[in-house]
């Protein structure tokens, strides 16, 4: 049970808001979102890696005009990011991912429903509105149902399929294990699965979330250890939507990704809860790019908390970025409400940011406006 607030006064820290979040939620939900795998050095290393990279502005410039918009595989960016998939919102806020994406059409910032969402995929469309939406699969060890979703997210307006690749376990999350805490096993991310003809198709009657079997059927089938590059074929027979490929950090796999034709790549760690001593979504970045050579769009994802930060990661080979735990904070504090503060915040940040490092526009940002730490 949650118990955020609306109209509240809202800090303009994520820090602050982080230490809001703790205490309007309980234990088990704010520690699922604060955690990260093992000792969770991945998780550290991703907010440190930003504070490798110095900022060198360049003054003198007209920066009365500013565009920080990007465009890549027909979605507008108006401030360069969206909000990544984070499922089981409803843990978090009552509305879940309702709220968030009611916010997010508030603010014009593309949102990308996660499969484990506590709402149905079409129900979270019909609250964005026009807002460009994407739809991040979790390719489950079935197949027939990995197939029924994508199809589901076509038709419900979803312009790109997100496949997280880093997930073919769940990873060793310490602090949730020592919590006894699962949302999963709740059956709090179940409504995409419930809401499914396939899986709807596989019991006498309507599936509940409230029937463990139901629940064990779902946590059973999500994770797929033998899923290969080869199978990426089966998901582009059944769709003509691009298909980009979340969790990609070392240059090999980037390479295997142009020839696999994928559309897109999201450099990320899973914002460290999947594998700890990881090298951060950050440092992996530019060898990332480097490799794609701007033939695909490189989006960044894991460590996101300001507006410099976009702008960093930009310099480094980001097209886009995405936004994970900062605006679970503010849905957690004030639902909706604190969702749209966080993501004005970052809007108005990100601005401000790019003016005064002496830049117009986002799509002039390149390598030399940042210099590494010595």
């Amino acid at each position: 049970m949650t118990s955020s607030i609306s109209h509240v006064e809202l800090p303009h820290s994520i820090s602050l808001l982080e230490q809001m979040a703790s205490k309007y939620i309980e234990k088990g939900p704010f520690t699922y979102v604060h955690s990260g795998a093992g000792n969770e050095s991945t998780l550290r290393a991703n907010e440190a890696a930003f504070e490798d990279w110095y900022i060198v502005p360049q003054y003198l410039n007209d920066v009365s005009f500013r565009d920080t918009s990007a465009t890549l595989l027909g979605t507008t960016f108006p401030s360069s990011f969206a909000l990544a998939p984070i499922g089981v919102q409803s843990i978090f806020h009552p509305e879940g991912e309702l709220a968030s994406a009611r916010a997010a059409a508030a603010c014009g910032v593309p949102f990308i429903a996660s499969t484990l969402s506590s709402y149905s995929l079409e129900d979270i469309a019909a609250n964005l509105g026009n807002t460009p939406r994407w739809y991040q699969l979790y390719w489950s060890n079935d197949e027939e149902m990995a197939i029924s979703m994508v199809r589901r997210a076509e038709e419900a307006g979803y312009t790109a399929i997100v496949i997280t690749i880093d997930t073919s376990l769940l990873g060793n999350r310490e602090r949730d294990l020592n919590n006894r805490y699962s949302p999963l096993k709740l059956g709090k991310g179940a409504a995409n699965y419930l809401h499914d003809p396939v899986f709807q198709g596989r019991f006498a009657s309507p599936p509940s979330a409230d029937d463990p079997e139901v629940i064990k059927n779902i946590v059973d089938i999500i994770f797929n250890p033998s899923l290969t590059w080869e199978n990426l074929k089966t998901i582009k027979e059944h769709t003509k939507l691009p298909i980009l490929l979340k969790g990609i950090l070392h240059e090999e796999d980037a390479r295997k990704a142009l020839h696999h034709g994928v559309d897109g790549i999201i450099v990320s760690n899973h914002g460290g809860r999947q594998l700890d001593g990881c090298i951060s979504s950050l440092e992996a970045l530019p060898s990332i790019a480097e490799v794609v050579q701007g033939k695909i769009p490189v989006l960044l994802d894991s460590g996101i908390r300001r507006g410099s930060d976009v702008v960093k990661a930009k310099a480094l080979g980001a097209d886009v970025v995405l936004l994970g735990r900062p605006f679970i904070y503010g849905l957690a504090v004030a639902g909706e409400q604190g969702v749209e503060h966080v993501l004005r915040n970052m809007i108005n940040d990100i601005d401000v940011t790019l003016a005064l490092s002496g830049f117009a526009s986002m799509k002039e940002v390149n390598s030399s406006l940042i210099r590494r730490k010595k």
